[in-house]
This record gives structure tokens, sequence and C-alpha cells, in this order.
């Protein structure tokens, strides 16, 4: 599970062309005749105007018609599309950390395993998998890991050049890591000191800017105004900074002390081998988080579909969606061996849509998820994968990013299955395109709005995380409503409409946050689209009435 990063996106304008579609059949209760798809128009016009609170939580469900945001369409979709039709449920499993099963916006969603009754310590429902009421947990007890890299040098995996590019690796992040930490320490230091002083000499505990304005200051008093200006008028909550700065060094300070330490081993309490692939007799039928810290799980289910009619919280992209919670990722990174079993036991439980919002640049076994990855497709189970926070093009096979659909040749999938989601945020324009996103017009298939998205944590609680596995699931959810009116349509079919009826938008973008070069979205993806859920259930509603073939 990787901390996800967090950015402040503005919100600019843009005009929308509309293109008329052919006109649905009479009978059609889903869509109404003349039912169309957006396109963005080349006019933009800049926007200075801040979302609102409420925009700023929902702004991956907006529309760029009416709200001028570049959303998936989602609200749109529910009020022109979908409105009171039935849909059949949808089993979408979440691989990822623990889950908080009881979260309030949660637990009326779960998938629940009806042959299995809870903590009889057997396996009822003789699936080979004891008390699995809402999913499975390969982690057992287990939380913080080591990056795959350093388990490698840790156990001696490989021959002698694959441990030297794991040895390349580690030292590249032991220096980030530590320079990270080199500066951290003295801006939280300087911020304190310089808070603690402001506030004694306006004699309150809380100002503003223009407050600061006021001061007349001199000496290290007057840098320590100017310290402070500099930061409320980019936020207007310091302790929000102080908050942010004391998590990323404790974030960084843990990569250390698990992720990143060659010594360490967070394996044994699990009590298997985890390269072996035939010991499979581990792990136990409690998905839950097991520290509040554990949230990565809880935030990609709410994306995903937190519950649209309790009044509570967020709305997920998905009204019929079950999520079945499936425990694989440690707080480090993954198992290939979990990661496969992981796959195969959503498969033969029902899943439809499996979300894989994780990630690493070694994998000893990747064979492994290869096999489950074929055996998802062979099920006609779609499989929906992060592209990475690590702002690189997957076209460079020096950049490896597991698990992926290309095993045999940089760019030629092996499967039609996977479909692989990279980040916006919510500017439209130059800087749309996530600045940690990964990309590649080979190798990530379409993006979907993951900066700054609202979402479920754990203990009843919310919060915004950035990151392609915000992405990730916004498309889940996209794939479950699909699948869900539309159920007689493939996985690979729904792989396509995502992709073909995305909004392809006409503006150029940096990526790694650099604007000194910008692409078209087709040159660093396949598709050269944002997903887009209003035009999803358009052409998922021709497709399946055989008006197009994709």
């Amino acid at each position: 599970m990787k901390r996800q990063l967090i950015q402040k996106l503005s919100r600019p304008a843009i005009t929308f062309a509309v293109i008329s579609l052919a006109a649905w059949t009479s009978g059609c209760a889903s869509l109404k005749p003349g039912s169309t798809m957006l396109v963005a128009s080349p006019a933009v016009e800049s926007r200075s105007t801040p979302l609102s609170e409420d925009d700023r939580k929902n702004w991956q469900h907006l529309d760029l018609l009416q709200d001028t945001v570049p959303g998936m369409s989602v609200n749109r979709a529910y009020n022109d599309i979908i409105k009171k039709k039935k849909g059949k449920p949808v089993i979408v499993a979440v691989i990822d950390s623990g889950l908080d099963i009881n979260h309030e916006d949660l637990n009326d969603i779960l998938w629940v395993n009806s042959g299995e009754r809870a903590d009889t310590g057997n396996d009822d429902d003789g699936n080979g998998f004891v008390d699995d009421v809402h999913g499975y947990n390969f982690l057992a007890e287990s939380y913080n890991e080591q990056l795959e890299f350093t388990r490698i040098l840790r156990l001696g995996i490989g021959d002698e050049a694959y441990q030297a590019k794991a040895r390349a690796k580690l030292d590249e992040k032991m220096t980030e890591v530590t320079q990270t930490i080199s500066q951290i320490q003295p801006m939280l230091s300087a911020l304190e000191e310089a808070d603690m002083a402001v506030r004694k000499e306006l004699g309150k505990e809380e100002y503003t800017l223009e407050d600061l304005k006021g001061i007349e200051a001199s000496g290290q008093l007057s840098m320590q105004v100017g310290f402070l200006s500099q930061m409320l008028s980019r936020t207007d909550d310091l302790d929000e900074v102080k908050q942010s700065l004391s998590g990323a060094y404790d974030y960084y300070s843990k990569q250390l002390e698990y992720n990143l330490n060659v010594e360490f081993d967070g394996r044994t309490v699990v009590g298997d081998d985890p390269y072996d692939y035939n010991d499979q007799d581990y792990g136990n039928g409690n998905p839950i988080h097991r520290v509040t810290d554990e949230s990565h799980g809880t935030h990609v289910a709410g994306i995903i579909a937190a519950n649209r009619a309790n009044g509570l919280g967020i709305n997920g992209v998905a009204n019929n969606a079950q999520i079945m919670a499936i425990r694989a990722v440690p707080n480090g990174d993954e198992y290939d061996k979990d990661i496969a079993l992981a796959i195969r036991y959503a498969v033969d439980n029902g899943a439809k849509v499996i979300n894989a919002s994780f990630g690493k640049s070694f994998s000893p076994n990747p064979e492994w998820v290869y096999d489950a990855l074929k055996y998802a497709a062979d099920n006609d189970v779609l499989f929906v994968h992060a592209a990475g926070n690590d702002a690189l093009d997957l076209d460079d096979p020096e950049n490896s990013n597991f698990p992926n659909d290309h095993k045999y040749d940089n760019g030629r999938e092996f499967t039609n299955n996977v479909i692989t989601v990279g980040a916006i945020g919510s500017e439209y324009g130059a800087r749309m395109l996530a600045p940690f996103s990964n990309y590649g017009a080979k190798n990530v298939d379409v993006f979907a709005p993951g900066a700054q998205i609202y979402s479920t944590m754990p203990e009843d609680d919310y919060t915004f995380q950035s990151g392609t596995s915000m992405a990730a699931p916004a498309v889940a959810g996209l794939a479950a409503l699909i699948r869900s009116y539309y159920p007689k349509l493939t996985a690979e079919q729904v792989k396509k409409i995502i992709m073909e009826s995305g909004i392809s938008p006409e503006v150029k973008v940096g990526v790694g946050g650099d604007l000194s070069a910008l692409y078209t979205l087709s040159e660093i993806s396949v598709s050269g689209k944002v997903a887009n859920v209003y035009n999803a259930l358009v052409l998922a509603h021709q497709v399946s009435k055989g008006k197009v073939k994709l």
C-alpha cells in the first residue's frame, strides 16, 4: 500500500460541442430518444473561481458541459440515463489493503458469501477458504513489509545482474528518502517557530493573511512573517500544513524502518513461504484493516460503490456493486503469490470486475500473476489496474510496472481483460494530467479523476487522497455500472466501451508537472481519452442492441 500524493487543484471553464447520435428505439427505458455523447471543444476560457466545498468533494462526478469540471459525468448519467432503472448486482473485488467492513458508507454494499457462516472455523461452503463471509485475507496479521527490491537483496533472489539492479534501486530510494526527511525536519521546525512568534506578536491564537500584513517587523520576525505569508497565500489552514508535514515525516521514516530495511522481515507471522506457489494454506477470512493507518482499501472501495441511498458521506460511482474485500496489499510491496491467489479467489467467487490499485517495479514471479490474469479473462472478468505514481513513461522498457498485460513484448497485450488507468486532476488545461501519473501511448489505456478525491476512511471517517489508485476505482465503478445494466456484454466489450466512449480533450498537457513540453492525451495513452460514465452508458446501449460494433 502506497501513501497517496496530495495536491490542490483549481477549476477552469470550458465550452462544449454536443454530437447527436442516432435516436434510440421508443421502447428503451434506460436512455431517452436522441441521447447524445459529449466531446470537448477547443474553446477554453480560464476561470479563477475556485471549487465550492461540495464540488471539491465531488468533482470527479461532475460534468464538463454542466459544471465546467473534467469529471466523469456520473451525476448527469444518473439524472438523465439511469434514473430509477433497476440493474443487476455486480460483484467488484477490491484487492488491496484491509477494508473497514463496518464503515457507515460501506457496510450495506459488501458482498456476502451466502454459503459461509461467520466465525465457525469451518469452510462451510467448501470453496477452500474458512470464514470468508465478505472476502479473504492473504496477509494474516502482517501489515508492514519491505519493497520487492529490498526483499530480493535480503533473500538473494535471482542472478547477480538481477540483484545488482535491485541494489541500484535501493540505493536510489535510500538517497531520495533520506534527503526528503532532511528537508521536512527544518521546514516543520521553522513553521512551528514562526507560528509561535506571530501568535505572541499578535496576542491571539488564530490569524489571517491580513493580520500578517499589519505587522511591522524586522530581523528574524520579519522573515517569519514573510514565510507564513507565503504559506497563507496558498492555504488558510496552517494546522493542515503542519499535519501534512508531520504525516510526510512519519511516512518516510517508516520507509526507512520497514520498506527499505534489508534486515526487516514482515512475513514471518503469516507462516507460509511466499515464494512457494504450492504453499497455499495460509491467511484467514477476516479482511478488515488492522490499524487506522491501513486506509487505502477503504478509500478505494468508497470511490467504487459507497452507498448512494443512505444520505451519508459520499456517493460511489456504481449503485449496484457489491464489494468483495480481499486483503493482499501490505504497507510495502505485495507478493506475487498473494496477488495471483487473490485474483483466482475473486474469479472463483463471482467477481465480474477486479480493482487493482497497486503496483511495483520488480516481480520475481510474474508468471503466477500472468496466469491468473488469463484465468480471469477465460472467465469473463475485467481487471482494472492503476498505472502508478512515478510520473514515468511506461512504454520505456526500463520503467517496469507489475502486474501488466504485455509480458511477451512491450506493448503487445497477451490478454484482453486488463485496463490500465492514469490520473487527471480537476483543472482543465495544460495541468490536467496529475503530475504524479504514469503514462504511455502503448501501456496506459485511459485516464480518470485521481487527484484530490474525497472518499471513505476507517472508523467512519472521510478524507482526500490522490493517486492513480483513486483513478482506477473510478473506472472499476464505471465497469460495474455497465455490467449491471448491460450484463450480456463481455469483459472485453466493457473495456473497449470505456476506452472508445471517453472524452478526448482538445488540449495538450504536461507530464510529471513539466509544462515545457505538451502532449495530446493520444500521445500518452492508448485511447487518448478520459473515461466518461454518461458516454459509456450511451455506447453500451448501442452495442447491446447491435447498433454499433466495437
